[in-house]
């Protein structure tokens, strides 16, 4: 009997033994002939138009309500904090829509992370940020036509460094920012956590949402908190400001490296890849 009980535990373990999945390779034409990589880029401009057009409004309608011109005063509106859950309620919702279709990206900088991560092939990296892109200037555009009185008055929803910050320290903010958010995203989709703590159900998008608000409580002061290129792309090309455009950079560069640095401490430091790939390397030589 114990015997029995012994060979079914090890058949359990044995059924959770984890393998990682293939790299996704660099370039993959076929997913051009592909309905679902057509139907992934869709799901990708939604998202991503929904994003922005709640959470801009959000931000307008805080600036409207704490307006002193119309007898608003700084204890009126959602404040920050409620700024911070739009945004990171509406990633939570989005990822959880998408997350089966287009793997529920919604910011380039995620998607720009997992391609080095060797998640996403590269013409489905540069196609998805092409459509967030897209539909973050589409989405702005609708808040814009739902608030048109409003919209220029209170800045648009865009973001640019605050005063009193100087770009170095809006860079850095953008780049701690992002590195939170994508190295949570490749935590809570790990494949190996999964199989290792099946036992656990945790809901993938619950914590990158989290991720999300957390970092804008901190960076809203700063940058009012990018940390995702077409949310501040968006902003910047419907409300065409000059000091807005001259900020651009941050919002891109800041990103482009907290993600890099995420996806690399992710897989060849917790990971391991490198490591791997050396053990592998010696065994066929």
């Amino acid at each position: 009997m114990a015997k029995d009980v012994e060979v079914q535990e090890q058949g359990e373990y044995a059924a959770k033994d984890y393998q990682d999945p293939p790299p996704a390779p660099l370039f993959d034409p076929e997913e051009l002939t592909q309905w679902s990589f057509y139907r992934a880029l869709i799901a990708e401009f939604i998202a991503t138009l929904l994003f922005l057009y709640v959470t801009v409004l959000t931000i307008i309608g805080y600036k409207r309500q704490t307006d002193a011109n119309v007898g608003g005063t700084e204890c009126d509106g959602v404040g920050i904090l409620g700024i911070a859950w739009a945004f990171g309620g509406m990633i939570f919702i989005l990822v959880y829509c998408t997350a089966g279709i287009s793997g529920g990206h919604i910011n380039p900088a995620v998607t720009f992370g997992l391609f080095l991560g060797r998640k996403v092939s590269l013409i489905r990296a540069l196609l998805y940020i092409v459509a967030q892109c897209a539909g973050a200037i589409c989405g702005t555009g609708l808040a814009k036509g739902f608030q048109k009185a409003y919209y220029n008055r209170c800045g648009g929803g865009a973001n640019s460094v605050a005063d009193g910050y100087n770009k170095g320290t809006a860079l850095g903010a953008e780049i701690i920012g992002t590195f939170a958010l994508v190295y949570t995203v490749f935590s809570a989709t790990d494949p190996k956590r999964n199989a290792r703590d099946s036992h656990v159900p945790v809901l993938a998008p619950l914590p990158i949402g989290f991720a999300v608000f957390m970092v804008h409580l901190a960076t809203i002061p700063v940058t009012g908190a990018g940390i995702n290129p077409a949310r501040s792309f968006g902003a910047a090309v419907i409300y065409n400001n000059e000091k807005i455009w001259d900020d651009q950079w941050i919002f891109w560069v800041g990103p482009i490296i907290g993600a890099a640095v995420a996806a690399f401490y992710h897989q060849y430091i917790l990971r391991a890849a490198a490591i791997k790939a050396l053990g592998s390397f010696r065994s066929n030589a």
